[in-house]
């Protein structure tokens, strides 16, 4: 019933408002007649004024003042002539004074405007014509060329019998025809132009807009129920994360759900003469442009819910963009999470278009002792910052601007790792919280209880140094253990992250992870491999000792393999040396390791890689399989030498260069060992020494984490995206299921490390949710009860 009526209504709608307008247009007419007549009438009355006037100045024809006895001759001569001339006007005056005059003019009057002058030269000729020009003083002027306008007059033959052959009546009459003849108009003429005029037009538009169908909603249909189920598979993907369920079996879920989507396209592409080829990641785009378009078609936008977080620092377009580098190691420890930051701070700021701070851990000096190598302590804050720049202006060769700051930290023994006390984010002030880079984010962030990182600061990428379920594997009950950090670390990661840096595929499959090696090399190491090409190019012999291994004196750094290749090709290698440096808790069981089994390992104590002791080595052996990416191995390389190492994801950043020699198999070892041994290494190419530089891994880690847009102001809070010809911006049509799922779990962790208990049961350090009164004195802190008042957890 309801669509019947419709066009019923709809038609008589249509000509109430086509009535509408002609009444409209008939009263518009009827005013305008109303207007001409009036005008008709007051040109008439204007008409008689200007005879009468022309009739009673004719005694005193407008000449100059006369001062001659010629002129009162001339004066004499023209009287004559005016009152002949007396009758004639009176009776002109009585003819247009008449009703049929008048009416003749009201039905002859048209709208077009036109200047209309009645021609009464005829007048002034026969007027001059009496005028002797001997009589004219040469100071004398007449002017009778000066006339009001007014409007022309047409007449038809009856009032041309009445005036008769008068000379100015001719002329009047022939102007008057031609007047006429210009414009006639017709009566199809005039319907003509009402059929094209602008008032026609906006009623074809009005009854279009009356009839027209709602075509918004045709092109976007309702969502079914298979879409509807792949959307909630989607955005609840970091549940059935931590649930243990695999991406590949959501993004499989996902893609049989949305099949009947997929063959839409694949009919959709033949039509247009496309390859049906259809990628999942297509496939999920279009998933998430039907949602939002069907959202923003409906009018419903999203502006925040229960978790949103509007406090947050913005910066100020005119200033300059923070960047703090939170990392989990300091100087003098040599270890990557020290060293790397630190370079990393340095060639930031040298670009000098962002602030750089760099937050590492303070120790007490009973921590110091037990990490710092050669007993090496300090005092104060400002004794380890003058330590750390020394060191690092001695490498890079350049002053770098950045600011050294610290918090507190205690030192684990049992992880070997330096685990933070208290909220670390408080320790970049709110004015500064712009953009966070946190080394290792998964340690830092185990026992964080404190603000939400990406609730504090606006862009937080963190960088995955350490691949910490290898080494918990080698523990007692490993395997346990390294399935609850795994989950643990998809859960702080997700939690407090925007975006993640994995150096490479060593690491757990990490939330919102791209791999991407982000470090580079000394550059001291660079000038190393630059001399020793320089003396080979001279003829000179570069390496006078053959292979060396340097690392950290623990089994998980590849000691444990090492000690396992050689006692099983001992006698192939029999003639092989090796020379080891470094230090570790597991430096004596290492060695002990190595007597009993009779290798041939020289063990040394640990130094700089770039100690000149070092220059003279041919090859680096690196059998670990522990490492994200091995420092050293890069350090090695860049200075000019063969690395002998494993077939493994953490040595795939080092497979295109030439002096990399992987092996597969303990054989291969033995052969490649050999190969390295009888043969030179190749000097690197400028790109390849690039590609080692800090400054290409700066530029890697611009791209990647991207940062490169973010302090270019590029803003990408909303992507745009078309979908059947529209924009559809995805993040203001519907909310972020994703980030409220992120929030949730940010809130159950903080829940869970506020208690004591639960933080001991997981292995931290007791004391360690609040700094202790030593770090309050050291770093001249106020007492955690004066930070934190009111403790909710």
């Amino acid at each position: 019933m309801n669509g019947g009526s419709q066009p019923t209504t709809s038609t008589s709608d249509a000509f109430s408002f086509i009535s509408k307008g002609w009444r409209e247009v008939r009263d518009s007419a009827d005013a305008d007649l109303q207007l001409m007549r009036d005008r008709a009438n007051n040109l008439a009355a204007s008409f008689d004024r200007e005879l009468e006037y022309l009739i009673n100045s004719a005694p005193t024809f407008a000449v100059p003042a006369i001062r001659s006895s010629s002129e009162m001759d001339f004066m004499k001569k023209l009287q004559p002539k005016i009152l002949e001339l007396q009758p004639k006007l009176s009776e002109f005056r009585r003819v247009c004074s008449a009703p049929e005059i008048r009416r003749k003019v009201m039905e002859k009057w048209r709208p077009t405007r036109a200047k209309i002058g009645i021609d009464l030269s005829a007048i002034r000729n026969a007027i001059v014509a009496e005028v002797d020009e001997r009589d004219i003083d040469g100071d004398g002027i007449i002017r009778f060329d000066r006339f009001r306008k007014g409007r022309r007059l047409m007449f038809t033959e009856e009032e041309e019998e009445q005036f008769g052959d008068w000379e100015p009546f001719r002329g009047l009459k022939t102007r008057l025809r031609e007047f006429e003849k210009r414009n006639s108009i017709s009566s199809v003429e005039i319907f003509s132009g009402i059929k094209n005029s602008e008032f026609v037009e906006k009623v074809k538009s009005s009854l279009k807009a009356i009839c027209k169908e709602p075509e918004e909603t045709k092109d976007v249909p309702p969502l079914d129920v298979p879409e509807l189920l792949a959307h909630l598979v989607r955005q609840s993907g970091p549940f059935l994360d931590q649930l243990g369920f695999r991406r590949e079996i959501c993004d499989k879920i996902v893609e049989n759900l949305c099949s009947k989507r997929k063959n839409q396209l694949v009919m959709r592409s033949l039509s247009a003469g496309e390859p049906p080829i259809i990628e999942d990641d297509k496939v999920i785009d279009e998933l998430d442009l039907r949602i939002a378009s069907v959202l923003q078609s409906t009018g419903h936008t999203y502006e925040g819910g229960f978790w949103t977080d509007f406090t947050k620092h913005e910066p100020k377009s005119d200033k300059k963009r923070h960047v703090a580098i939170v990392t989990t190691a300091s100087l003098p420890w040599m270890t990557g999470t020290a060293v790397n930051p630190l370079f990393r701070a340095a060639y930031l700021a040298k670009s000098e278009k962002q602030k750089v701070t760099l937050l590492v851990p303070w120790l007490c000096k009973s921590d110091q002792e037990l990490v710092y190598p050669n007993k090496v302590t300090f005092s104060s804050p400002e004794e380890q910052e003058s330590y750390i720049r020394n060191w690092l202006e001695e490498r890079i060769g350049f002053k770098s601007d950045f600011r050294i700051s610290f918090y507190p930290g205690k030192f684990s023994k049992e992880r070997r790792s330096i685990i933070p006390a208290g909220d670390t984010s408080q320790f970049i002030p709110s004015k500064d919280a712009d953009i966070a880079i946190l080394e290792e984010p998964e340690h830092l962030n185990w026992y964080h209880h404190g603000k939400r990182w990406t609730d504090k600061f606006n862009h937080v990428v963190g960088i995955v140094h350490t691949n910490y379920l290898e080494y918990i594997k080698r523990e007692k009950n490993g395997a346990l253990q390294a399935f609850l950090v795994k989950h643990i670390n998809n859960w702080v990661t997700r939690a407090y992250c925007h975006k993640v840096l994995r150096l490479s595929a060593a690491t757990q499959d990490l939330p919102k992870s791209v791999i991407c090696n982000v470090h580079g090399v000394n550059p001291k190491f660079l000038k190393i491999g630059e001399k020793v090409a320089a003396e080979r190019e001279l003829g000179n012999q570069a390496f006078s000792k053959g292979a060396y291994f340097l690392g950290k004196m623990v089994w998980a750094k590849g000691y444990r393999e090492l000690i396992d290749l050689l006692a099983r090709h001992k006698n192939d290698l029999n003639d092989f040396k090796l020379d080891v440096f470094g230090n570790g808790e597991d430096a004596h069981e290492v060695q002990t390791a190595a007597k009993r089994l009779d290798l041939n390992l020289n063990f040394l104590r640990g130094r700089d890689h770039a100690d000149d002791s070092l220059h003279g080595y041919k090859v680096f052996i690196n059998p670990s399989v522990s490492d994200v990416l091995c420092t050293a191995t890069a350090e090695a390389l860049a200075m000019g030498k063969f690395v002998v190492c494993a077939d493994h994801p953490s040595n795939d950043f080092f497979r295109s260069f030439p002096n990399c020699l992987t092996y597969k198999s303990s054989e291969d070892f033995v052969a490649k060992v050999k190969e390295a041994l009888e043969n030179e290494p190749q000097p690197l190419t400028p790109e390849q020494r690039y590609n080692l530089s800090w400054e290409a891994a700066t530029q890697r880690f611009m791209e990647y984490s991207e940062l490169d847009h973010i302090l270019n102001n590029e803003s990408n809070v909303s992507e745009l995206k078309k979908h059947n010809g529209k924009v559809v911006a995805e993040s203001v049509s519907m909310p972020n299921v994703s980030e409220m799922v992120d929030r949730g779990l940010a809130f159950a962790h903080y829940c869970f490390t506020g208690n004591e208990f639960l933080r001991l049961c997981t292995g931290a350090i007791p004391g360690t949710r609040d700094y202790d009164k030593q770090h309050c004195k050291d770093l001249r802190l106020s007492p955690p009860q004066v930070e934190n008042p009111i403790y909710g957890w």
